[in-house]
């Protein structure tokens, strides 16, 4: 996984204004992706409570990877 765009870095570093914009618009895009998939997922749901059951067995799983994520980290480090 490619590293957050860091907009402060421009000038301290080769990266320039223009490619960080560039990378800055790719992470705002997937993480527009993401939810869209998630908000077609739910909207697929024929009612109100089965859409919220299916939202909490989504953030169950978002949880479960970000534990995942910081456990492999705190092993990296």
């Amino acid at each position: 996984m490619s590293e957050v765009a860091n907009l402060d870095a421009v000038g301290q570093t080769d990266t320039t204004a223009d490619e960080l914009y560039v990378k800055r618009a790719q992470e705002k895009a997937l993480h527009e992706m993401c939810l869209d998939s998630i908000r077609h997922d739910l909207e697929q749901q024929p009612t109100g409570p089965s859409a919220q059951a299916k939202a909490r067995i989504w953030c169950a799983h978002i949880l479960a990877i970000a534990d995942d994520v910081a456990e492999a980290k705190r092993r990296a480090a």
